[in-house]
């Protein structure tokens, strides 16, 4: 227990670091106080804890089961009529009781921990607007790059020697630049806009004129203001992009919310496929059309009896010029406008698939953590008891480079899952299927008190071959010794 806990609390604190590091520029010379950067951080760390908890039961498995085993501890339980499963059998209760508990707080604290993390970024936003901009060097603020002079007032709101660049939507880099000599921000907890004062300042902006010979002229418009108002979005000062948002929805529902939300978006999915069929079938207009479309030796059907016949092969043979000119026109646009609606929607149906997939594999995610715990426990014991060797040193090299390969097929699986290339429940387990074997080996051959390799079923053949060599040379050398006297 005291082995397990200081490792978890190093590992966390590391993580911790590494948290600090990912969100520094949100945090690095935004004028929050103390308190304001504990809750920030307060409410990031129960995210770090499903890659803390299974790599801290595996390190102290292995520390624990391999200084059991340098200490020649388990050589005295097994003389004593102690085996290993045994011995582990209380281990396996603790470490039963850490996956249910893992799951529950995956499935409860976790999401709320999101939930309260996202809109702590937001109300820090409407609350310290001026957080997104640094003094002295220009911020990236949604489609505007800011730079201020000075910052000023109780929140920083008011700003001294303001410059703007506006992005342009064409990649053609900046082509308007507003300039102030003072401005102002305001905002609401009510409102999501972010209102930016300008005033006493000039507005300069390139134009493009529509005829090319014009553009060589380079023309542009120039003009002063006493007042000048921008409107700009608080998601966008947060840095909280449409895509960030998808996935960290994700990570705020537990398991039934997960599954409503599943049922409701597949229920979704599958009337947009149903409706984009039926429009597509639409506007083929073939029902529309057949009335202009004269048919040569037409049948009266109201006094024919109902025949099933089969369509002439030479379809297009029976219907003259006119009408051959027609039905061609219609299937081509027919065509060209299936394919429109068609490059369309893939995207919207791509965005949907992924969209399905990402819940599902934030479902699954809250099972893999708790079965986690359990397979990473059944490696490091069985595996510290084979190489002998407790402390810091080999079992750390074992630990990282086990977890390391856990955790990078565990985010292949998700990144083919989240494409539609896996199905999100494989996706998902995928890391712990391949290493539940590898669990199993380990624990049938530290029962067994076998090896982790077999050396000797390597090397023998190697030596008998060598053997054989030096033989045939000392017989060589000894027959031409014999010839020579």
């Amino acid at each position: 227990m005291i082995t397990f806990a200081t490792v978890f609390v190093i590992l966390f604190f590391i993580f911790i670091l590494q948290t600090v590091w990912l969100f520094i520029a949100e945090l690095a010379g935004k004028d929050l106080d103390f308190f304001l950067i504990v809750k920030f951080l307060l409410f990031a760390m129960p995210r770090i804890i499903p890659l803390v908890l299974p790599l801290s039961v595996l390190l102290a498995s292995i520390m624990t089961f391999g200084s059991f085993a340098e200490n020649y501890e388990f050589a005295a339980m097994k003389s004593s009529g102690i085996s290993l499963q045994r011995a582990m059998r209380s281990l396996m209760v603790f470490i039963g009781l850490l996956a249910v508990a893992s799951f529950f707080f995956a499935n409860n604290v976790i999401p709320y921990a999101e939930y309260q993390f996202i809109n702590f970024r937001a109300d820090i936003g409407k609350k310290q607007p001026a957080m997104a901009i640094t003094e002295g060097q220009f911020s990236d603020v949604g489609s505007f790059n800011i730079k201020v002079d000075k910052k000023s007032g109780e929140n920083g709101n008011q700003l001294t020697g303001v410059t703007i660049h506006k992005k342009s939507g064409t990649g053609q880099g900046t082509t308007t630049v507003i300039r102030s000599k003072t401005g102002e921000l305001m905002t609401s907890e009510e409102s999501n806009i972010l209102k930016l004062i300008l005033k006493d300042g000039d507005y300069y902006e390139d134009l493009t004129p529509k005829r090319y010979e014009d553009r060589k002229k380079l023309p542009f418009a120039k003009s002063e203001f006493k007042r000048y108002i921008i409107n700009m979005d608080l998601g966008k000062l947060n840095k909280m992009d449409e895509s960030e948002e998808k996935v960290t929805t994700n990570n705020m529902l537990n398991v039934n919310e997960l599954r409503y939300t599943l049922d409701s978006l597949n229920k979704d999915y599958d009337k947009n496929i149903i409706s984009f069929a039926d429009n597509i079938y639409q506007r083929t207009g073939i029902l529309s059309n057949a009335n202009h479309i004269v048919v040569k030796n037409k049948v009266d059907t109201a006094s024919a009896p109902a025949v099933k016949t089969e369509l002439p092969k030479d379809l297009l043979g029976q219907f003259d010029n006119t009408d051959k000119l027609a039905l061609l026109k219609i299937a081509s646009g027919n065509v060209e406008s299936t394919n429109f609606s068609i490059d369309g929607s893939v995207h919207e149906m791509q965005d949907s698939i992924k969209n399905i997939n990402n819940h599902e594999l934030a479902f699954y995610d809250k099972f893999v953590i708790a079965y986690a715990c359990i397979l990473m426990f059944f490696i490091g014991a069985p595996l510290g008891a084979i190489i002998r060797k407790g402390g810091v040193g080999l079992p750390i090299v074992f630990a990282v480079l086990i977890f390391i390969t856990f955790h990078f097929i565990n985010t292949f699986g998700k990144k083919i899952a989240q494409s539609d290339g896996l199905p999100p429940f494989a996706g998902a387990w995928m890391s712990s299927f391949i290493l539940t074997p590898f669990a199993v080996m380990l624990t049938y051959r530290a029962t067994n008190d076998i090896g982790l390799f077999q050396l000797d079923n390597l090397l023998e053949p190697v030596g008998n071959l060598f053997r054989k060599i030096f033989k045939k040379k000392e017989a060589a050398q000894t027959q031409q010794n014999v010839n020579q006297a």
